[in-house]
């Protein structure tokens, strides 16, 4: 059985000990979750599996001829096209093509049939290397995965430095996942992808043969995903059986247990060292020191130091607003000559709690800052309520001024003192010297904690939230929870935590295809209703269920135009990996190694068969679209 086994592992910085004694098995078929607070040393233990750390000390054992599979949190990526960085991947077997081509020829000139020998011997093993390591169906192999990961025939050809960050994202993913390892290791994998394509990425991984270690602060994702979650916590490793819900629920009752038997053996402590005091000189003086010296050899029960939490975080009250605290009437949105949406209508009431969702690039924070009135719409109007008091929380912190430091940001802008506004810092984490830092040398994290500090400053009773959870580790992320949904004022808030909006909100605006769609309920409840419909209906229609949720407004010319590209678009993708495949299959049918075995024979020309129908009916199809 294919095992990665890590006994004893160890590692420090200086004086420094990141973590010590971690020992877990990876099996193949095991989804292994990773996770700690920020700095705790996730990613420099994946880098020691990975042998790009040197451990101090314990081994790692991976199995001969295994290999892994790495995505980093900030990869770098080369300077050529989607194609030619995805082949890298292959870059084993395109040197053997080329070698086989370089063979063919040498073959073809020689006429010594000893030295003919040697060099069909010498191909034959080549050829079989190149085969078993996919070479005659790589090409299909790279666009089944770069189309799986959502990119297109056009893509393909675009230079790499051109894509976003969710898309370069996606790129490192493409190129871990093509050559199927038998270890792949994930390094916060689902930044930068939108919900959709995490969701792709979770049904991929579920299926996935081989082991998969995955660093991640998604807990939606985590509780998909994993089977088994490893923590790091104060220096050491913890394994607990399940998913992320399963490992809160065994590590409550772990420290649960453990408490009750700390406090047991305080209470023994207690009682030992009184008898001690009180018979040590007396009579009993020798039974008193028996019991001191098996005090002195008794196992201490530690109880571990309390996570780091924010200790105070509460919103200032807010001030009464109108029932309607905001209005969309008829908007429209459009950069230069590009339509993001028109003819769109949304309520905002007070006490909504709204989560905004829809794919990277469908205008979700455009139509944020539509609402703070950071942009003017296209057409139709934005209106916001009597009293509403706006509080924005920008996924790019334009709010802090990068030159400041952290106690003069506080202090100057709401005119507290030095006492008062220390407070506040440490309350939200930032001690002692610390609140002298500048803010532009300030991890995302920390960014995201002090944006958060002053907007519960604020006294806003409508809250507009861009990512707020953002670069968020999870007990940072669940202090943002407990403050939105104590919170009585009104908000909306753009995010691809599924975990997060499933616990604060009470109603889902999809944004997606310049539509506005709305669901009264959580993330959870928005995804079966969503799933329910496409299931009641034929797959190429795709309409929202009429029973379940309000009809989307019929799409503009335009728009439908721009479906009408992206199918053609697809199936042209289709058509080319269908291609590539049965490009594959000739060559292999022309081998006469392959008409050895009639059965294998039968199989090739079967398969070859099937690949030519499908490739006819995709061709009927894109001419029928034309």
């Amino acid at each position: 059985m294919t095992l990665l086994k890590v006994e004893g592992l160890s590692k420090a910085f200086g004086i420094e000990t990141l973590f010590s004694g971690v020992s877990f098995e990876v099996r193949r078929g095991d989804k292994v979750g990773l996770i700690g607070a920020n700095g705790t040393g996730k990613t420099t233990l994946m880098r020691c599996l990975m042998g790009l750390e040197q451990a101090d000390a314990g081994t790692i054992g991976l199995p001969s001829g295994g290999n892994i599979g790495y995505v980093e949190q900030e990869a770098a990526l080369g300077n050529g096209c989607l194609y030619d960085e995805l082949c890298v991947a292959f870059r084993d077997v395109l040197a053997w093509q080329a070698e086989m081509k370089e063979l063919e020829q040498v073959i073809a000139a020689e006429r010594d049939e000893a030295a003919l020998e040697g060099l069909m011997k010498q191909y034959s093993a080549i050829v079989e290397r190149f085969e078993r390591a996919g070479g005659y169906a790589y090409e299909s192999t790279v666009k089944r995965v770069a189309f799986g990961l959502g990119f297109a025939e056009a893509d393909l050809t675009r230079s790499v430095a051109a894509f976003s960050g969710g898309q370069k994202t996606r790129i490192c993913l493409a190129k871990a996942l093509i050559r199927q390892p038998d270890f792949l290791f994930l390094d916060e994998p689902t930044n930068h992808l939108d919900i959709g394509m995490v969701e792709w990425l979770e049904e991929f991984l579920a299926g996935y043969p081989g082991g998969v270690l995955v660093i991640s602060h998604d807990r939606f994702f985590l509780d998909k995903v994993a089977g088994r979650m490893l923590e790091l916590e104060n220096g050491t490793a913890a394994v607990y059986h399940g998913n992320y819900t399963r490992y809160l629920a065994l590590k409550a009752e772990r420290l649960s247990a453990l408490s009750g038997a700390f406090a047991r053996q305080q209470q023994k402590i207690a009682q030992t060292e009184e008898y001690i005091r009180r018979y040590k000189a007396g009579i009993k003086s020798k039974q008193a020191r028996g019991r001191e010296k098996q005090l002195q050899r008794l196992e201490r029960i530690v109880l571990p130091p309390g996570s780091a939490r924010f200790n105070y975080f509460a919103f200032n009250p807010p001030s009464e607003c109108a029932e309607r605290v905001a209005e969309l009437e008829d908007a429209a949105a459009a950069y230069g000559s590009r339509t993001i949406f028109e003819h769109q209508s949304l309520l905002i009431r007070r006490g909504d709690g709204i989560a905004l969702v829809g794919p990277n690039g469908a205008g979700k924070t455009t139509l944020l800052k539509l609402l703070i009135g950071e942009l003017t719409p296209a057409a139709g109007r934005v209106k916001l309520g009597s009293r509403v008091r706006l509080g924005y929380f920008s996924q790019q912190h334009e709010g802090l001024n990068s030159a400041n430091r952290l106690l003069d940001e506080i202090m100057q802008e709401y005119g507290l003192s030095e006492e008062r506004a220390r407070h506040y810092l440490g309350a939200f984490l930032f001690c002692g010297d610390e609140v002298f830092k500048i803010i532009r040398d300030l991890s995302g994290g920390e960014k995201s904690r002090l944006a958060f500090l002053k907007l519960m400053l604020t006294g806003a009773n409508f809250l507009v939230l861009d990512e707020p959870t953002n670069h968020l580790d999870i007990p940072a992320k669940e202090a943002v929870e407990e403050a939105i949904m104590a919170f009585p004022g009104t908000f909306i808030a753009v995010s691809h935590d599924r975990y997060f909006l499933d616990k604060v909100a009470n109603c889902v605006v999809e944004l997606a295809d310049g539509c506005l769609v709305e669901y009264a309920g959580n993330y959870s409840y928005y995804r079966e209703r969503r799933q329910a419909a496409q299931k009641a209906v034929q797959p190429a229609e795709r309409p929202l269920d009429k029973a379940a949720e309000p009809v989307r407004k019929s799409k503009p010319r335009q728009q439908r135009a721009g479906d009408k590209e992206k199918l053609a678009q697809r199936l042209e993708g289709e058509i080319a990996m269908l291609e590539a495949e049965l490009k594959a299959l000739e060559f292999r049918l022309n081998d006469p190694a392959s008409h050895v075995d009639p059965s294998v024979s039968q199989s090739l020309a079967d398969e070859h068969l099937r690949v030519q129908a499908a490739l006819e009916a995709k061709y009927n199809d894109w001419l029928e679209l034309q």
